[in-house]
């Protein structure tokens, strides 16, 4: 029954949504602090509901911890542990250079030949997103293309855009390379492998339909050119920045998703099993770090530490090839392009000029003295935005007044963090490029569908699925995924609306066969449904754009939906068909 509490829910539901696609600020007066701005976004937009939510009596503490603990066999710190376990294990491999030199390996291989070189990129990026999931993917190769395409002169947005379809695609596959697939392997009670057996098909008959839109409507010269004239091959060795670092990132890796597959069987909680594997990781980082730095092996591009005269210890970068500085510009992609389009195809492509890609993965500020200045370099892959502090040569005020206490603070941390930065820098240049917002953000969006069923808005949409598909298993497939692909859009990124459909589908009764065809159709949507109209549809949207914009390559929203309209729907028609052909085999 529809009530004013119910009503009251779904509204403010609705807004956090919109905060979430469309973020602003909002100036606030405090005291001692002044005037301060307070941003309603991913992060904040939720949890602000959910205390307007409380505050109302529109949910209680019960519904609360049912939001945090779980319900139906969906547990969300099982998936929280389980993403972040996987996520620290890939990008601190990640540091190590492997996926920079698998991409200068694959320009090598690509040559001269334009398409031949667009098609080999997307393989690569598929097969490394099958298996790290889209996030590292997004992470490094975002960075590596923006730079390859600067120096090679060619148009950005067919190789963003293909990298962005590609990683996004691929996350389907295991259950381990999207949150959303976690949820649903919990939520519809889905053996692990059995996930991978039900998504192989799609994936490939999505992935191979995304390359052949993708190839279509970029057919123009100015975007895929057909020919490179390539003057030397890049230095795949020269990125590698930890050789044995890989080797163990990749076993350890590779070790942890082959026993979590075998353990699914034992209906046993993957971060059991994924947590220990990144404890181990993570210890062998600050070993490995403590070894080469207390015997002076260069790390990550830099040299350890060296004595100077005055025996300070510092940190000292390698010699490089220092590449031409082009951030300097504001760029929009939707003018970029070849100068004169009409004769490409006469001039030729554009010249590939070989650039020395050694920069470090992290900017290592130094362990100078705290009255010097601590500098640290720009990277052209880390996507991190790393400080630089720069400190006050004076010497420091002895009085107790809270300007000098806070200084001496502030001077203390900084020279400690720059230390401990030097000593063990795998782990601090993974540590913020974990993805923290999205704690706040899943606990929020399961505690506010938790306020929806609370209100009985999950018993109305239910019985709206029931009636639109008369538990029909073909109408139920279609329905789930194009409305999962929709929701992608609206209800607050792929795991809002992963959330969301799994406890209306749950809640429809439609049948085990109807469920698991169900599953099947949202793990579909939930993962193309991030190529779509809005950066808010995923966070890799919101991550790819943010390192964009810190490369000074500005994407419109108008732009973003533009290129990935066909891929979309070329993507949904196709794997929807393919689960309505495999659920019509098995059942």
């Amino acid at each position: 029954m529809i009530t004013g509490s119910s009503i009251a829910t779904l509204v403010v539901f609705i807004f956090s949504i919109i905060f979430v696609i469309y973020p602003i600020s909002i100036p606030v007066p405090l005291p001692y602090f002044g005037r301060k701005r307070i941003p309603l976004d991913l992060t904040t937009a939720p949890i602000l509901a959910i205390a307007i939510l409380w505050a109302a009596q529109c949910l209680g503490p019960s519904v609360i911890r049912d939001g945090i603990v779980g319900t139906d066999g969906v547990k969300p710190y099982n998936i929280l542990i389980l993403f972040f376990s996987l996520a620290y294990m890939a990008i601190t491999l990640d540091i190590t250079g492997i996926l920079q030199a698998a991409a200068f390996w694959v320009s090598n291989k690509g040559g001269s030949h334009g398409y031949k070189l667009f098609f080999y990129f997307y393989v690569m990026l598929t097969a490394l997103s099958i298996f790290l999931g889209n996030d590292p993917v997004i992470l490094s190769g975002t960075a590596f293309l923006v730079y390859y395409t600067k120096v090679t002169e060619l148009n950005p947005v067919s190789w963003l855009m293909s990298e962005f379809a590609a990683a996004n695609t691929a996350s389907m596959v295991l259950f381990v390379g999207n949150p959303t697939n976690v949820v649903i392997c919990e939520g519809f009670s889905v053996n692990n492998a059995a996930f991978t057996a039900y998504t192989i098909l799609p994936f490939l008959g999505c992935s191979i339909a995304c390359l052949i839109a993708l190839g279509f409507q970029f057919r123009n010269p100015k975007y895929i050119p057909r020919r490179l004239t390539v003057t030397e091959e890049l230095d795949v060795r020269s990125v590698l920045l930890d050789p044995i670092g890989a080797w163990v990132g990749s076993f350890l890796l590779g070790t942890c998703l082959v026993v979590i597959i075998v353990v699914s069987f034992f209906h046993v909680d993957v971060w059991k099993i994924s947590l220990p594997f990144a404890v181990a990781k993570f210890i062998y980082d600050l070993a490995w770090d403590h070894y080469r730095y207390v015997n002076d092996i260069p790390m990550l591009g830099h040299r350890a530490k060296r004595k100077n005269s005055d025996d300070t210890v510092s940190s000292v970068p390698e010699p490089e090839i220092q590449m031409e500085d082009q951030d300097s510009e504001r760029r929009s992609i939707d003018k970029l392009g070849p100068k004169n389009d009409d004769d490409d195809e006469e001039r030729g492509a554009p010249v590939a000029r070989r650039v020395a890609f050694n920069e470090s993965v992290t900017a290592l500020p130094t362990t100078d003295p705290p009255n010097t200045r601590t500098n640290t370099r720009s990277n052209t892959y880390d996507t991190t935005m790393t400080l630089s502090h720069t400190l006050v040569d004076e010497p420091i005020s002895t009085s107790l007044s809270p300007k000098s206490i806070h200084a001496s603070v502030l001077s203390w941390y900084i020279s400690k963090h720059a230390a401990l930065s030097a000593h063990f820098p795998t782990f601090f240049t993974a540590l913020p490029r974990l993805p923290f917002a999205l704690v706040p953000f899943a606990f929020s969006q399961f505690i506010l569908i938790e306020g929806l069923t609370h209100q009985g808005w999950i018993e109305i949409f239910a019985n709206w699925l029931v009636r639109a598909s008369q538990r029909q298993t073909h109408p139920v497939i279609w329905l789930v995924g194009v409305l999962g692909v929709i929701l992608c859009n609206i209800s607050g990124t792929n795991i809002g609306a992963t959330i969301l459909l799994t406890k209306v589908v749950r809640a429809a009764d439609l049948g085990s066969e109807n469920d698991r065809a169900a599953a099947i159709a949202l793990a579909v949507a939930s993962n193309i449904g991030a190529v779509s109209f809005t950066y808010s549809a995923s966070l890799a949207g919101l991550l790819w754009k943010q390192i964009l914009e810190q490369k000074s390559i500005f994407v419109s929203q108008r732009t973003f939906a533009y290129w990935n309209t066909l891929p979309l729907l070329v993507m949904t028609t196709v794997g929807l068909a393919i689960v309505s052909a495999e659920m019509a085999v098995l059942y």
